[in-house]
């Protein structure tokens, strides 16, 4: 009997703030027994021509992606596009936007980190982000290499996490705009994470800006959540995806296909890509 198939939908790589290179981020997915993966770093498609090219010759396969990061309401959302037309041009001039606009955030959160006698140098952040885009991840980091935070979790949950004393919002994009640029680069756009919301009320608004998928199976989603992310998406015709967030050595705890999903809703998605063209 052949074994099932499966795709982790959900991949970072030095290209954004994960620690996986191209050619570690391939041969982590063979060794975890996948046989498709999704390369999804946050507002930048820099890495999947690399990942593309490190896979050739590897029986799986690279699904090019993004995770655009959005504003609605107060709240910082996470849009996902697949099987997006990576090389857009449209669609790299926008993501410039955004590029600059996390640098912006970083200096922001800098000060508001600083003000609390913590003094990190916008250096050592963008040494750690090297040409990727800048995040979050990236100051927790040099906070934990500074001592100023005992783990990543800590400096999220203490200081710079969503409504945390040092949290900066201020993305430029709004869900529909992130929507409508995953949709003009040919892709299929789905809501990740769907729990880090918290207010699932409004999901119902995504899907009339024109959300096609929910990010129902995620390390986080309980299994009373994953059961209602799937009666949220059968009731609004939703198309399922799922996958690790793996971030490599900046999130140890999460592996690379830790959260499998079946390779028939890869197959789902690429239909639905079809009926867009």
């Amino acid at each position: 009997m052949n074994p099932v198939r499966s795709a982790d939908l959900h991949l970072h790589t030095v290209f954004s703030d994960g620690t996986y290179t191209p050619e570690e981020l391939v041969a982590q997915s063979a060794k975890a027994g996948l046989c498709a993966i999704a390369v999804v770093d946050h507002d930048t498609v820099a890495g999947i021509n690399p990942v593309m090219e490190a896979a050739r010759g590897a029986d799986l396969e690279i699904l090019s992606g993004v995770e655009l990061t959005a504003e609605h309401a107060g709240r910082e959302i996470h849009i996902l596009g697949y099987l997006i037309d990576h090389n857009d041009k449209a669609l790299i001039s926008r993501l410039e936007i955004l590029k600059e606009n996390r640098r912006q955030r970083v200096y922001k959160i800098l000060e508001k980190l600083k003000e609390m006698g913590m003094e990190l140098k916008p250096e050592s952040v963008f040494a750690l982000a090297q040409k990727g885009t800048v995040g979050r991840l990236h100051i927790a980091r040099v906070m934990v290499a500074q001592g100023l935070a005992a783990s990543i979790p800590e400096a999220f949950y203490r200081h710079i996490g969503d409504n945390r004393p040092a949290y900066v919002l201020g993305f430029r994009f709004s869900p529909r705009q992130a929507i409508e640029l995953i949709k003009g680069a040919g892709g299929i756009p789905v809501l990740a994470h769907p729990y880090s919301i918290d207010d699932d009320s409004i999901i119902p608004e995504f899907v009339k800006d024109g959300i096609m998928g929910l990010e129902v199976y995620y390390p986080e989603h309980s299994q009373g959540m994953v059961n209602f992310y799937l009666d949220l998406a059968k009731k609004y015709n939703l198309l399922l995806t799922g996958g690790s967030d793996c971030h490599g050595g900046a999130k140890p705890q999460v592996l690379i296909g830790s959260i499998k999903i079946p390779y028939e809703l890869v197959e789902k998605l690429k239909e639905a890509k079809d009926k867009l063209r």
